[in-house]
């Protein structure tokens, strides 16, 4: 077999790491009830830290002979993608709950993921009122609006020279305001209820947008060009047939970023006013009430929506934009 095919394929590890993740999963289920047995929560001694430092090595071990793997099969390949980061992630909350349960970290400091899950599951109705307020309300009219009228813009700056010598500077001073400075003066403009937030993350995402557009116009190379001008084709046509297309990496760069200004405007938009709901609002009630479980509950939710928002969005990027040199496989 070649070099660059024993590069590809690499299979031998897989079974030793599943052996291995076998064996550590029965040392995390161990080690996570005993942790909460009254003799052991809160005072660890040190032959339990022993155990889970060699529960750490050998998860460690298993995930990098994992990692290092390359399965022929594209699905394996996909799967084994998505299940060294998965165990990663898991890990990680398994170490959390270990060190604070086993430390005895007091709730106010540091709630172990079991009490931030179970107050998640309790306080489902008050979650999902927020999650409408912020995200549905908030969130998407923000983005969609933001994002679009820096798209359109900027093909009108790409037609109008002015306009884009006159704007890109303006542009770039907005985006550096302060967001905590913009907030409270979108609150007086447009109230306490969700158009304030709308105006917000409008105004954080409609630079983002517009200057990657521009950009992203000016990046088709000058061969296609010379080669729409000669079969006579004018401005719509070169920007529809070639010029859009071209920008469309760039485009998604933005819609990308602006995924995750968004949602972070919108919570901290409502730190400066708000109707009794939303993320921002109930964090920082929660904060005030000490009731750190439920601050951790909503940045969970906060935390899966920007992911699931930007994974959607990565998606579509790689389904429209799947001639892009980035995307061939080596």
């Amino acid at each position: 077999m070649s070099a660059p095919a024993q590069t590809r394929n690499r299979t031998d590890g897989i079974p030793a790491a599943l052996v291995g993740l076998v064996a550590v999963a029965a040392g995390c289920l161990w080690a996570l009830d005993a942790v909460h047995r009254p003799d052991l929560a809160g005072q660890a001694p040190a032959w339990f830290w022993g155990a889970i430092v060699a529960i750490w090595l050998a998860a460690w071990w298993a995930t990098d002979r994992l990692a290092r793997a390359v399965p022929p099969a594209p699905a394996a390949r996909r799967m084994l993608d998505l299940l060294v980061p998965i165990l990663f992630g898991a890990f990680l909350l398994f170490l959390w709950e270990i060190v604070t349960v086993g430390a005895g970290v007091p709730l106010v400091l540091m709630p172990p993921p079991s009490a931030i899950g179970a107050r998640l599951v309790q306080s489902l109705p008050i979650l999902a009122e927020d999650f409408v307020q912020t995200v549905l309300r908030a969130v998407i009219p923000g983005w969609a609006l933001g994002s679009g009228l820096g798209i359109a813009i900027a093909v009108l700056c790409d037609r109008l020279p002015f306009l884009r010598r006159g704007l890109m500077p303006i542009g770039n001073f907005v985006s550096a305001l302060p967001m905590i400075g913009i907030a409270p003066i979108m609150v007086m403009w447009f109230g306490f209820d969700w158009q304030s937030k709308v105006a917000v993350v409008v105004v954080m995402t409609f630079f983002p947008a517009l200057v990657n557009t521009v950009a992203g116009l000016s990046a088709s190379g000058a061969l296609e060009r010379d080669l729409m001008r000669s079969y006579a084709a004018d401005w719509a046509t070169t920007l529809l047939k070639l010029r859009l297309p071209a920008a469309m990496p760039f485009v998604f760069n933005a819609l990308k970023i602006n995924s995750t200004l968004a949602l972070i405007g919108a919570i901290v938009a409502e730190f400066f006013g708000t109707p009794i709901l939303g993320m921002g609002f109930r964090i920082s009630t929660e904060v005030g009430r000490m009731s750190l479980d439920m601050v951790w509950a909503e940045i969970a939710v906060a935390a899966v929506t920007g992911s699931v928002f930007y994974g959607l969005l990565a998606l579509a990027e790689r389904r429209i934009t799947f001639w892009h040199p980035s995307y061939r496989r080596r």
